[in-house]
């Protein structure tokens, strides 16, 4: 199946998911509004949500298996983006679900917040889409905006609101680094095409255009913002901190993925080659370091559950950006595994998180969880899963051992000696927050007088079951999701004649860390 973008009707056809959930989460809306606020309305309208969810899925699976394929244009029509689609609706799915449960227990009636993140999803999908900076742009926006509300959403909570200023403030600013670097970008090319933008790339050599340069800088500042890399991730464990637990998922797992499938495209298709020679392989690089080291060792002194998750997500986002680094095949399809394991175990250890709180958020400090293993069994051994699968522990570790083992496996491949050398020696650091928690599960007494945690609601415990055992079982049979994760891997580009020193690019910098 072929789409001419160049025909309004072709590109209406490809864009039939992202315009299902903007209609569905409009018509949603209109039946939040239309009815007074009540538990069971917002249930209902999470069900209406989980259903457009649903449909939009069945939509992308159609796409993906007529191998839906399109010309030049505005957005991807390729398996890279249907399999980033599937993620970001597997974890709008999973969002739902975990904050129906936590807004009957908070007393929250407010049923938008479902048609939020439906909204936001939209700009997850458009982001996976974009072929142009412009849509990028909007795809972000929609996207951004959509969750400072849902972070900001309990009103009750003074945590909340601070988050939710702290993370519009702070997002604000690092749009105004995107936008002013698409500006230069724009300038530079004369577009603001991907393949336009390559093109130029290629032809005129990434070091003959100044503005290029320093427009590709803000871009690169602009995503290390959204994707919660150092030293650019200074708002992650307050808003992470702040913000509702099923939303603090949310923005764990879904908004972290879809920055980094934006993230990758516009390096492969926009850049293609640049990232491996000069300043933007080096600037990455330490990015990428920088990222794991501080991710790893501030989380070593977290005593609150949220803020050890939040250093653990700015950890795994050095993880993931050695994919993006390394640039190949085995890279990209590396990458898009350890996307699917980490958004799996990301919420999960939020749901449990969630179904051991108490109203008001309380029950959120490491020693809250001693003695877990007594009370709630089922809830330590899931929640030991979750937190060895995020260290990439073998065996019970599921995917996570697998996520992390291919993406040393590139890194080598490329001769990513060093780099591989810092994600091994970071991994052995991060054992010393995630093996905290199981031991203070296993082997902590429970304090005496503690309450016993409630009993775990049905959507949220359903969550917990299913991510735990799909994280073991692929862990154990990795074939299947390796398999997807090879066949629907973004193209890597050819390197192009900005790659080479005579094109006015700098001698290559694969070994020289």
């Amino acid at each position: 199946m072929h789409y001419d973008l160049a025909l309004p009707s072709g590109l209406m056809a490809a864009l039939v998911p992202e315009i299902i959930v903007v209609s569905g989460a409009m018509l949603l809306l209109l039946w939040a509004v239309w009815r007074p606020e009540s538990d069971v309305h917002q249930r209902n309208v999470a069900i209406g949500a989980a259903g457009v969810t649903l449909l939009a899925a069945a939509a992308v699976v159609y796409y993906m298996v007529s191998d839906a394929s399109s010309g030049p244009g505005v957005i991807a029509v390729d398996r890279f983006r249907w399999a980033s689609d599937l993620l970001f609706l597997l974890a709008t799915l999973i969002a739902i679900a975990l904050s129906s449960d936590f807004s009957k227990r908070e007393g929250i009636t407010t049923a938008e917040s479902h048609v939020l993140i439906l909204l936001a999803t939209s700009g997850m999908m458009l982001l996976a889409a974009a072929r142009d900076l412009i849509i990028l742009f909007l795809g972000i926006e929609l996207m951004s905006i959509s969750v400072y509300v849902l972070a900001g959403l309990y009103r009750r909570s003074a945590r909340a609101s601070e988050a939710a200023l702290k993370y519009f403030l702070l997002g604000a600013f690092s749009t105004g680094f995107l936008l002013y670097g698409i500006a230069l970008v724009y300038g530079a090319a004369g577009s603001t095409n991907f393949t336009d933008i390559g093109r130029v790339v290629s032809e005129r050599g990434f070091g003959a255009l100044p503005m290029l340069q320093i427009g590709l800088a803000l871009l690169v500042v602009g995503f290390a913002f959204k994707i919660g890399a150092a030293p650019f991730h200074m708002w992650t464990p307050d808003v992470y901190e702040g913000a509702p637990t099923p939303y603090t998922a949310y923005m764990a797992a879904g908004v972290k993925a879809a920055a980094f499938a934006a993230f990758i495209r516009v390096w492969l298709e926009a850049f293609p080659g640049t990232i491996e020679f000069g300043p933007p392989y080096k600037v990455l690089w330490w990015l990428a370091v920088a990222t794991m080291v501080i991710g790893n060792v501030v989380a070593l002194a977290q005593k609150n559950v949220k803020r050890l998750l939040a250093y653990s997500s700015i950890a795994h986002a050095g993880y993931i950006l050695v994919g993006v680094l390394v640039a190949t095949p085995l890279g990209a399809s590396a990458f898009l595994f350890y996307l699917v394991a980490y958004t799996l175990a990301t919420m999960g250890a939020f749901a449990v998180v969630i179904a051991l709180e108490e109203v008001g958020e309380r029950n959120q400090n490491v020693q809250d969880y001693a003695g877990l293993w007594r009370v709630r069994p089922w809830l330590a051994i899931a929640m030991a899963v979750f937190m060895l699968a995020l260290l990439g522990f073998p065996i019970a570790g599921g995917m996570g051992f697998f996520a992390k083992w291919y993406i040393l496996q590139a890194a080598l491949d490329r001769s990513q000696f060093y780099l591989s050398v810092y994600l091994v020696l970071t991994s052995v650091v991060s054992a010393g927050y995630y093996l905290s928690v199981v031991m203070v599960m296993f082997m902590r007494p429970r304090a005496e007088g503690a309450p016993l945690p409630s009993r775990v609601p049905r959507a949220t415990g359903i969550v917990i079951a299913a991510t735990a055992v799909v994280l073991l079982v692929f862990g154990i049979f990795p074939s299947p999701v390796l398999r997807f994760a090879r066949d629907n891997t973004i193209t890597i580009a050819p390197p192009s004649a900005a790659a080479s020193p005579r094109a006015g690019a700098l001698v290559p910098a694969a070994n020289s860390h």
